[in-house]
């Protein structure tokens, strides 16, 4: 289950990516434009300021998230949906998927499926973390046992150059590149604020798995291990965090 309002701690930091992905598009007057894996709605929104004009429709396969982002009116439209089962309609102009393929074990051929699926002169956009060998997702992978780490995935996306070969190869024009951000996290609270924002994304498997006990003692060593791993300076963390982005043409 994902849960809306921890989902959007540090909201300015999480959305930097997608604003940076929606830079580099270059359509002009898209037909419609469609956000997978839309979340709770907010960065959707901003894609009718984008393109006034656009037919736009955010997907997400989470009902907490689709229930959040409906509750706010708007031009926006906003349904339940798989990215495995999505299917571009003939006017589908751009395509956005923002932090989400991911968690999806195939998307290399969902990439190439959807790209040659596309209308000619239709653009993708994604951008995935790419930040898996950090010391915070070493310490999860570490920490987890047994049937636990059959429910993570150790490292679970490409770089930016092995993305962009997969999609010269399905005939597209790509223009794929990686940024390392470093997100300085005010210490707010006993919790460490690395252990806050995994709270919100890779976190979640692991608190489904465990019941309540495990997961306070899990919680609390991995608690142990970021504090080392990312120490306070001057009322802050220091949160270096690599992303992979991708816009490809047909």
């Amino acid at each position: 289950m994902w849960d809306p309002a921890v989902y959007r701690r540090y909201g300015t930091e999480r959305s930097r990516p997608f604003f940076d992905l929606v830079g580099r598009i270059t359509t002009e007057t898209p037909r419609a434009v469609v956000d997978l894996g839309c979340g709770p709605g907010e960065l959707t929104r901003t894609l009718a300021g984008r393109w006034p004009g656009a037919r736009i429709t955010g997907i997400d396969s989470s009902p907490e998230m689709i229930e959040k982002a409906s509750a706010e009116p708007g031009p926006v439209a906003f349904r339940l949906g798989d990215v495995n089962d999505w299917r571009p309609e003939p006017e589908t102009d751009v395509v956005v998927t923002n932090a989400v393929l991911q968690w999806v074990p195939d998307h290399p051929a969902l990439l190439v499926r959807w790209i040659s699926s596309l209308p000619a002169g239709a653009t993708l956009a994604m951008q995935v973390p790419g930040n898996f060998r950090n010391p915070g997702h070493r310490a999860v992978w570490d920490l987890a046992e047994g049937p636990l780490r059959e429910e993570l995935r150790e490292d679970p996306v490409d770089d930016a150059a092995g993305y962009a070969d997969l999609l010269l190869g399905a005939g597209a024009t790509v223009d794929a590149w990686e940024t390392e951000y470093v997100h300085l996290l005010p210490v707010e609270g006993p919790d460490h604020p690395v252990l806050r924002w995994m709270e919100g994304t890779a976190l979640r498997p692991v608190r489904a798995a465990l019941g309540d006990e495990e997961w306070t003692a899990f919680r609390a060593e991995l608690a142990v291990r970021l504090t080392d791993a990312y120490p306070e300076r001057h009322g802050l963390v220091a949160f270096p965090f690599r992303r992979i982005f991708v816009v490809a043409s047909v």
